[in-house]
């Protein structure tokens, strides 16, 4: 069998491919981290075995699902259900409390990906007796993955080590409370799913379009360069209500960006801030 060499993907390459995928999707990547799109381009390069660039870019001219494909290499974020277990036993301890003096809560989950954390918000939300006045917005700018997350529909096999990050996150019952087995998949309890509401919006272009008690948009933004990033981080603030709260992933900040002054931090570990009054 004749072996295919990939080749390896330069700044220049990383250009063309950012301004074709804006002419014919429409998505606009220009702002996004380099060395993020570098590799996210080079894992689609290899796992396709493909060798030639310009070959590439015809290809990807003449053919929209392979352009999807290559979209969703860039924009599927990994998750799982409690990611981080002590970010979300962080919640139940340090946000719950004032989560629970509000008559109707909206959540934000930005950049929610296949649905996992979403989901593990609502559980969280259940236990607490919090759900039934909880509105959970849940966004991304990928169709494909939002399509899994309303399914609800997930791989049994990941379940196990979601059950641990369960147990490690402070919950009160055992994670298959909350889903049924089906045909060798798990699905998600109707419930959970009722107070959920999937959507497409895209950080990059779409505006804010609600005021929300909690935000969380965890490991999206070290994707974007320091223009997004606060261009992204200010949407947010202008999206908070009074008191509201944001949350971002480990590695990333709101230091040096235009709304630090505006925020006081509730967990410097989990980056969780209140907006000041």
């Amino acid at each position: 069998m004749t072996q295919v060499t990939t080749f390896k993907i330069g700044a220049s390459e990383v250009d063309e491919l950012i301004m074709l995928i804006n002419d014919y999707s429409g998505y606009d990547f220009s702002d996004y981290s380099m060395p993020s799109l570098q590799r996210r381009f080079q894992r689609y390069i290899d796992l396709n075995k493909i060798s030639d660039f310009k070959q590439l870019l015809q290809d990807l001219m003449n053919d929209s699902s392979m352009l999807n494909n290559l979209i969703e290499e860039v924009t599927v974020n990994v998750t799982e259900m409690f990611r981080d277990p002590s970010f979300f036993a962080a919640i139940r301890t340090e946000l719950v409390p004032q989560l629970n003096k509000l008559p109707l809560i909206k959540i934000w989950h930005a950049g929610c990906s296949t649905g996992e954390e979403v989901y593990s918000m609502a559980i969280l939300l259940k236990e607490h007796n919090l759900l039934d006045k909880s509105i959970i917005y849940a966004t991304d700018i990928n169709q494909s993955v939002l399509d899994v997350a309303k399914s609800g529909k997930y791989s049994i096999e990941s379940f196990k080590e979601n059950e641990l990050n369960y147990r490690e996150s402070e919950g009160t019952k055992k994670l298959s409370d909350y889903y049924i087995v089906l045909n060798g998949e798990v699905l998600m309890n109707d419930d959970l799913k009722t107070k959920i509401i999937f959507s497409t919006h895209n950080l990059v272009s779409d505006n804010a379009f609600n005021q929300f008690d909690l935000i969380i948009c965890r490991n999206v933004l070290i994707y974007f360069n320091k223009s997004l990033q606060d261009n992204v981080l200010q949407m947010f603030y202008n999206s908070l209500s009074e008191n509201g709260i944001l949350a971002i992933g480990s590695k990333e900040t709101i230091m040096f960006s235009p709304i630090e002054n505006f925020m006081q931090v509730i967990n410097a570990k989990w980056k969780i801030w209140k907006k000041k009054v």
